[in-house]
């Protein structure tokens, strides 16, 4: 079924991406495009001392790669036709760590149907990024604002 509009979605619906592993080469490219070369991420010495006891991905390659993991489903299955614009994230956490070689998905929950008029609303989902284990590493909100069904 090809979602179009806010109410071909519903509260407490879950979708669940196609998952990818995060490799050296992924931290690397991520370090080279924003300059965050922390050792933690880059240094394997260095992050042998740490907590991990190994490289850790960077939050935001996380995030990154995680939330787009929903686009594998179609664009028309993670988003309506009708969006408009991402409307915002609220409350990330970063709640354990991606080391190299983990594979990541992400599930999005639905949690809220708001209208703002009535040609558009927001969908609001609780997006959980979890590892091989099941375990959530990035848990966070979004709002996107998409258009609704004419009445």
């Amino acid at each position: 079924m090809e979602k179009t509009y806010m109410e071909d979605y519903a509260v407490g619906e879950v979708l669940v991406s196609p998952a990818r592993t995060i490799t050296e080469s992924d931290i690397h490219a991520f370090a080279s495009l924003t300059g965050d070369w922390h050792p933690i991420h880059t240094d394997v010495e260095f992050a042998k001392q740490t907590p991990f006891g190994e490289r850790i991905a960077h939050g935001m390659l996380t995030l990154c790669v995680g939330s787009a993991l929903m686009f594998r489903l179609g664009q028309y299955v993670s988003l309506p036709k009708t969006f408009i614009a991402f409307y915002g994230m609220d409350s990330v956490r970063f709640v354990n760590p991606v080391k190299i070689g983990d594979t990541i998905r992400c599930e999005v929950e639905i949690t809220a149907l708001e209208e703002k008029d009535a040609k558009r609303g927001v969908i609001v989902s609780k997006n959980m990024i979890k590892n091989q284990r099941g375990q959530d590493v990035c848990v966070y909100t979004t709002r996107a604002l998409v258009g609704r069904k004419p009445a």
